[in-house]
């Protein structure tokens, strides 16, 4: 028997390229002789209901979008109960997970990634009851993504978040917060915080620390403080953008588990998807939970 394919892809993300790679993609599969099962997602959430609901016969997965796609993806696995390989053919504005696993940026080659690639088990997160791949952060910039409107993110790319951003710095907000963590606990108010799977943010790499490793069972988390005076903003927005997350601005620390406590609710934002707000979120990294083809070593 045939080898069974499940192939989900949002045509709308990034520059919509799916749509004239399409052919080409599916090629790859079929000269694999996989036969394919293809879901083209119309609407939120439909591609976590589809892989929620998907049948066991699957022997591979293939999901192609941005992140919240992946985010979709990755969540119905995990609520389906079941483990199928997972490849990811990264098509969206700023595919920072993508980036992460040394994917392709031509699609075609990270379909043939997906075919022929080494299972890597990644971790992933699990903020209260949802699932999250990369990201979990709140305050300054993190409702840029998904405010942004989508053909705003298709033509600018990556400084599309940061034209947004730009118009929320003179109205910063800090959240009075206490964040527990392997014994230790902090007190502060922060204006951004973020725990993270990742190698790549918001198309910066290393903004989350050097030797970030996707399957340690350990989270990287970022909390900057709120700035007292201009200065101060400018030196966390410096430090930042040059990757030096070592200030006396910032907590910066790896755990496996955290919970952090605010005096309202805050909103959230999973992997650039609107999280919902909530007075207390329980952070836990789920270890080596998925299994995404990457390139072979």
């Amino acid at each position: 028997m045939k080898k069974k394919l499940l192939f989900i892809y949002n045509p709308k993300a990034g520059k919509e390229k799916v749509r004239d790679l399409l052919a080409d993609i599916l090629d790859v599969f079929a000269a694999a002789d996989y036969e394919i099962t293809i879901v083209p997602t119309r609407r939120k959430d439909e591609a976590r209901e589809v892989m929620q609901e998907r049948s066991m016969d699957y022997d591979l997965v293939v999901c192609s979008g941005g992140d919240g796609t992946l985010d979709e993806t990755v969540t119905g696995m995990i609520q389906s109960g079941f483990r199928t390989p997972l490849g990811y053919i990264p098509a969206g504005s700023t595919n920072d997970y993508g980036e992460s696993l040394g994917l392709s940026k031509n699609m075609v080659q990270a379909a043939e990634t997906a075919i022929s690639g080494r299972d890597y088990s990644c971790d992933m997160g699990l903020f209260n009851d949802d699932v999250f791949v990369y990201i979990a952060a709140f305050g300054l910039f993190t409702d840029v993504s998904y405010e942004t409107d989508q053909a705003v993110k298709n033509v600018l790319g990556h400084l599309a978040y940061v034209l947004e951003g730009m118009k929320r710095l003179s109205n910063i907000r800090s959240y009075p917060m206490k964040v527990t963590h392997d014994g230790e606990v902090i007190e502060d108010q922060f204006i951004f915080g973020m725990v993270t799977n990742s190698r790549s943010v918001g198309g910066f790499k290393n903004i989350t620390g050097k030797n970030v490793e996707m399957d340690d069972g350990l989270f990287e988390v970022t909390l900057i403080k709120m700035p007292t005076n201009p200065v101060e903003l400018s030196n966390i927005i410096g430090a930042l953008m040059n990757r030096d997350i070592d200030s006396e601005l910032m907590y910066c620390f790896r755990t496996a588990e955290l919970t952090v406590e605010a005096e309202e609710p805050v909103a959230w934002t999973l992997d650039g998807e609107n999280g919902g707000t909530h007075q207390t979120a329980v952070i836990k990294n789920l270890h080596k939970t998925v299994d995404i083809r990457v390139a072979e070593d």
